[in-house]
């Protein structure tokens, strides 16, 4: 079992009142990690210790700050085996945490390369001998409040940038994966970022509320940047708005993949198998409708078919699993509601459906309309729903009928046709002839619609996290009126 201390001024500590919490592998019940459940103080101690160390932190030379960022990646990286170890807290096999350190590496890596392009500009005046310019300025304390689903990719996203752009941070760490979200904080510690640079929090479930409440409250905190469902967002988004905070809000997804008639279809079965199975479904980006055009439908499915069949859902532990578990079997039989409210309604079973605890074998559904929980809500397991129409613009109409709009993806031989429809999808993201889960440290990220606002990703993050101030210098004599 794990033991999870808050980390607070580059000190571990326990909470001020001892409290803990427990989280249990969801597919043993065994529990993995005991951890530090913070009070109201301890978010107010967290939240001073990153005041505490901004100044200094925020003075250092883009060069040092680059040099830091780039100790806490190889570190991160070295460490993997650690972070693989904690994998059961969310019942998610290795490969998956060894992707999320490799990429949570490269973000630190991308960020360090961040901090030498914060730049300015010279705007002209209409004021004689004024020199005027737009600087780009640290903000403060950032609060990042990170998820339990990619725990190493998206808490490491929610401080890279952030650091990167001369802040401090305060990490709240997800109830259901508090050790691997603990130990991103002690890496970069040890890799010599600086005390209080980077403070992670725990809390016990029921607290949720009333400490991310705190934390934005807190007048230190001058930037909140979320990941997670878009019922949370909400909440995030009008406590930050409530205190004129302003808020980088990553949140739900259903993402569409388009597949025209002239697609390859075993190109295309590759990238929607991986897109809505991998990590058990459980990725914002994962591919939860296939719109597919009438006239190639009955080919993919039946393709598609074939490929789930070899995509066993198991203890990540057993050698025989291609797929691991979901995080708890709550979530496993919420999502079972979702399939048979499907095929109450008519839906057609193609593959999967059959649940056990945890384990939720891949699922895909044809014949899915607009009746079904399933043609709006997001599963967030590893669901896929077949959406049939004739032609680009119902496949496109489709496509956009739904409130989310974080990614997308389209298949086509002919390119420039499925660019012109990428142009028009109501989405963040979109890739055309690759899958719908696709992350890299450089790019933009970030949603529309019920999918959230603003962007990560590093040089796109810099207007996230950085103030713009107009600053002048009055070199010659000047008039005034009175």
């Amino acid at each position: 079992m794990l033991q999870v201390p808050l980390l607070i001024g580059g000190q571990s500590r326990p909470a001020s009142d001892g409290r803990t919490f427990e989280r249990c592998n969801p597919v043993t019940g065994e529990v993995v990690s005991q951890a530090a459940a913070a009070t109201l103080a301890d978010a107010d101690a967290a939240v001073a210790a990153a005041s505490a160390a901004f100044p200094a932190w925020a003075a250092l030379a883009p060069g040092e700050r680059r040099s830091r960022l780039l100790a806490g990646a190889d570190l991160l990286q070295a460490r993997a085996a650690e972070f693989i170890a904690a994998a059961g807290e969310t019942g998610a096999m290795a490969n998956w945490y060894g992707f999320n350190v490799k990429l949570a590496a490269n973000m630190l890596r991308e960020a360090a390369a961040m901090t030498t392009q914060i730049t300015g500009e010279v705007i002209p005046s209409d004021v004689p001998g004024s020199f005027a310019m737009a600087l780009r300025a640290p903000c403060g304390v950032v609060l990042g409040i990170a998820p339990w689903n990619a725990p190493v990719i998206l808490a490491t996203r929610a401080i890279a940038m952030p650091l990167a752009c001369g802040n401090t941070v305060v990490l709240k760490a997800s109830e259901l994966s508090p050790a691997v979200h603990r130990l991103i904080g002690q890496v970069l510690h040890d890799a010599g970022i600086g005390d209080g640079v980077v403070n992670v929090i725990s809390n016990a479930p029921q607290d949720a509320p009333a400490i991310v409440e705190r934390l934005i409250a807190n007048p230190a905190v001058r930037r909140v940047n979320f990941t997670g469902s878009t019922h949370v967002g909400r909440i995030v988004g009008e406590l930050a708005a409530r205190h004129l905070k302003p808020a980088l809000l990553e949140l739900g997804g259903k993402a569409p993949l388009l597949v025209l008639d002239d697609a390859d279809l075993d190109a295309t079965v590759e990238a929607a198998a991986f897109g809505a199975y991998f990590n058990q479904g459980q990725i914002c980006m994962s591919t939860e409708r296939l719109v597919v055009d009438s006239c190639i439908a009955d080919a993919f499915v039946d393709k598609l078919a074939v490929k789930i069949a070899g995509l066993r859902a198991g203890d990540p532990q057993a050698s025989t699993s291609v797929l691991g578990s979901l995080v708890s079997a709550a979530a496993g039989e919420r999502i079972k509601a979702l399939i048979d409210d499907a095929v109450a309604k008519g839906a057609r079973l193609v593959s999967g459906g059959q649940l056990e605890g945890s384990i939720l074998q891949p699922t895909l559904l044809d014949n899915v309309d607009a009746s079904m929980r399933l043609y709006r809500e997001e599963s967030f397991g590893p669901v896929a729903v077949v959406l049939r129409a004739e032609g680009d613009e119902a496949l496109l109409q489709l496509a956009n009928d739904s409130e989310f709009g974080l990614s997308s993806a389209i298949f086509s031989r002919d390119t420039s046709r499925a660019l012109a429809l990428a142009q028009r999808v109501e989405s963040g993201i979109c890739h055309i002839n690759g899958p719908t889960v696709h992350d890299e440290a450089q790019m933009p990220f970030g949603g529309v619609k019920s999918s959230g606002y603003g962007s990560f990703g590093s040089r796109t993050a810099i207007d996230q996290f950085t103030q713009l101030r107009w600053v002048t210098l009055q070199h010659g004599p000047r008039h005034y009126p009175i």
